[in-house]
């Protein structure tokens, strides 16, 4: 059975495009566990291809730290033979060598540059985000897995560098946001961590298009930040400035996630896993472990 916490709406915060709107949750998580990217950055967490040929929707993650892992749903890995993206939310148990699925986002490079994956510091769009979790409930319905339709990602990456005037050699998301690195510097001066925080809904223009709950503010903390960078990408396609969503059309979408038709799916690394999906275009996915939440979140189309 999944059960979300009583959460309350904060109030927004406006930059260009953006609304977001911080979310607070009245029991948080007490589940201790890493980060992906601080867990790499230690060398506690080694990220490789799956083997020396490698193979574009799996990596190997070895976890050699005494504490669980966790790695979120379109989060970007650089490095090896090809960027990626996490095709979902994974919590990967402590001492445990464990393939993750993920999606290509550098269409044009198969060679190494480096052994490992390291940490891109970055977050695939709100856009590339509602591809993966429509495709992964379909992959995940079929039997296959987490897959994601690859060559919907690379579209989407191709159609926003185009978008937003950004060119790369290898079809890299990465240099889109490098290309548009002091507006997310900007945006994210403008939109910071409100303390307490345990989420955060995004809106673009005058819609919500986005919810991210955490077990506890901390997490929420730390990848921020982190999340925001997609957002702004999205919100550089916009031309409506924020305004015209207000804290009850946050309560609405909370309402839907939490009454959601929740369907109970196979987890990567033999966590719990739901999803949900509404006629309306909308999906939702939700890791948990014990019976807690550790990330939940829905996008709309």
């Amino acid at each position: 059975m999944l059960a979300f916490p009583e959460i309350r709406v904060g109030l927004p915060l406006a930059h260009g495009s953006l609304t977001v709107f911080p979310l607070f949750a009245e029991a948080p998580g007490r589940i201790d566990y890493l980060l992906s990217d601080e867990a790499i950055a230690s060398g506690a967490v080694t990220v490789a291809e799956i083997d020396q040929h490698g193979s574009v929707p799996m990596l190997s993650v070895e976890n050699r730290a005494d504490l669980a892992v966790l790695f979120l749903e379109g989060e970007e890995l650089r490095g090896a033979k090809q960027n990626r993206v996490l095709n979902t939310s994974v919590l990967v148990a402590a001492s445990c060598k464990t393939p993750i699925p993920v999606s290509c986002v550098e269409q044009g490079r198969w060679r190494y540059t480096s052994p490992h994956f390291s940490s891109g510091g970055k977050h695939a769009s709100y856009k590339l985000r509602h591809l993966l979790k429509k495709s992964v409930v379909r992959s995940s319905l079929e039997g296959r897995g987490h897959r994601s339709d690859q060559g919907e990602v690379w579209n989407e990456v191709d159609r926003q560098m185009m978008s937003l005037g950004s060119h790369s050699p290898t079809g890299a998301m990465a240099d889109t946001y490098e290309a548009h690195r002091n507006r997310l510097d900007e945006f994210r001066e403008q939109l910071k961590y409100v303390d307490g925080s345990a989420g955060l809904a995004v809106a673009v223009g005058a819609k919500v298009v986005s919810v991210d709950l955490f077990d506890k503010p901390i997490t929420c903390r730390k990848v921020w930040d982190r999340l925001l960078t997609g957002f702004v990408l999205d919100a550089l396609e916009c031309a409506i400035t924020a305004g015209g969503v207000g804290a009850d059309d946050v309560s609405g979408v909370l309402t839907t996630l939490c009454e959601a038709p929740w369907r109970s799916t196979p987890a990567a690394c033999a966590r719990e896993e739901f999803r949900a999906e509404w006629a309306d275009n909308r999906h939702a996915c939700a890791l948990t472990f014990e019976g807690t939440v550790l990330h939940g979140s829905l996008s709309a189309g």
